[in-house]
């Protein structure tokens, strides 16, 4: 679905991401991990289009996306859940929603997608008319997610959906997430609970400044020693 060749994205003089190549295939969850500054959100924004690449190249469904306008993006098909959540806080959960759905004319399908969102998280349907800046972090964190689902992606990137959230939220979204996926959307995951991210996805990339440095399925990942001592805590 997604191939990702030889990326290299700049921002000025740093030369963020070096040769980055990854591909995901139509019903996984890819996850990319690595510490803080190794270039995983930047890959992310690159595919979404809010950079744009120095080099390489993004094809999704056999087209070529690299350096695409955002909203064109998510008219091929990919949806981004940022990092940092990216909410209207003066807007309303509803118009929140609705808002995720701006590329589409299908008002029955959006109705459709609405209640299914609210059926994923049932603390956005008892909040709809609140608004987005008053919600807690975990609430804030499922209207990111619903809001991306919106767009109705066959692709969703998500960005650190964890980061700062209680542990037992961050099952709950976990198991969300699970859930989306097994619906049908194939997704890419940046997260930095390298853990539950190996545990959630089929396959993973693991970045250092820019590179990708190991790329194998899932399990082999959480096993590997270099990937314990480094990002799990082990050994």
């Amino acid at each position: 679905m997604l191939d990702v060749r030889n990326l290299n994205v700049h921002y000025g003089a740093v030369h963020a991401l070096q040769g980055v190549t990854l591909e995901v295939k139509t019903g996984e969850i890819v996850t990319l991990i690595g510490s803080n500054g190794a270039g995983k959100s930047t890959t992310l924004r690159a595919i979404s289009g809010m950079i744009k690449p120095s080099g390489g190249t993004i094809t999704f469904d056999g087209k070529s996306i690299a350096g695409l306008a955002p909203h064109t993006v998510v008219k091929r098909g990919i949806a981004h859940a940022p990092e940092g959540r990216g909410i209207f806080a003066n807007l309303t959960v509803e118009e929140n929603l609705r808002i995720g759905a701006f590329v589409r004319s299908d008002t029955d399908g959006i109705h459709a997608d609405t209640e299914k969102v609210f059926g994923l998280f049932p603390r956005l349907l008892e909040r709809r008319k609140q608004l987005a800046g008053t919600l807690s972090g975990g609430e804030q964190q499922m209207l990111s997610i619903g809001r991306a689902l919106l767009a109705h992606p066959r692709l969703l990137l998500l960005d650190e959906p964890s980061l700062g959230l209680a542990p037992q939220i961050v099952k709950t979204i976990f198991q969300i997430i699970r859930d989306i996926n097994a619906a049908g959307t194939t997704i890419l995951l940046v997260e930095q609970n390298a853990a539950m991210a190996l545990d959630l996805a089929h396959r993973g990339y693991v970045l250092e400044v820019g590179r990708v440095v190991l790329a194998d399925d899932a399990k082999t990942l959480a096993a590997s020693d270099e990937v314990r001592k480094a990002y799990l805590g082990v050994g």
